[in-house]
């Protein structure tokens, strides 16, 4: 994650992760330890799963369930990675 010059005010987030969430969690964190000595923690995954969906665009307009997001995050991302 980048470091920026402004002070950025930041608030406590509690989420309830599934059994096999937390596993991809962690095994992503871990993975990064190994291979660039670097683990990344949940926050630092997760700030980055946000920063991606912002910077694709997504809204919850017209979204109802976490399967609809799932797909439209899936959609804009095969998207994005055709137009590059």
């Amino acid at each position: 994650m980048e470091k920026h010059d402004k002070k950025i005010m930041t608030h406590r987030v509690i989420t309830m992760l599934g059994r096999n969430e937390i596993d991809f969690l962690d095994k992503l964190g871990k993975d990064a330890l190994f291979t660039t000595g670097h683990k990344l923690s949940y926050n630092d995954i997760l700030r980055a799963l946000i920063d991606f969906a912002m910077e694709l665009g997504i809204s919850g307009e017209k979204i109802d369930s976490v399967l609809m997001l799932k797909k439209l995050l899936l959609k804009e991302a095969h998207r994005t990675s055709e137009t590059h």
